[in-house]
């Protein structure tokens, strides 16, 4: 349960500190989404559940997700504007 909250603020630490850099924002939501899914599968393996592995296949499929379409909007955004700095 540590762990998970310790990997909870690092991601948000990154997502608040890297305000420039848009590719590690992402990455900050990635740790994020990992963190939560770890509490819930250490909640899961807690209490016996089998609900929560299957919720916790979920997130991941959602972050897996949101990566692709994070980085084909940065790739189409790079290709308009040559660059993917937010502030320019």
């Amino acid at each position: 349960m540590n762990l998970s909250i310790l990997l909870f603020l690092i991601g948000i630490l990154g997502f608040v500190l890297n305000r420039k850099n848009i590719i590690l924002m992402i990455i900050a939501i990635e740790i994020m989404l990992l963190a939560v899914t770890l509490l819930v599968l250490i909640s899961s393996f807690g209490f016996d559940d089998n609900i929560g592995q299957t919720f916790s296949i979920y997130i991941i499929s959602i972050a897996g997700a949101e990566s692709v379409i994070g980085l084909s909007i940065l790739v189409a955004f790079y290709r308009l504007r040559g660059n993917i700095s937010i502030r320019s």
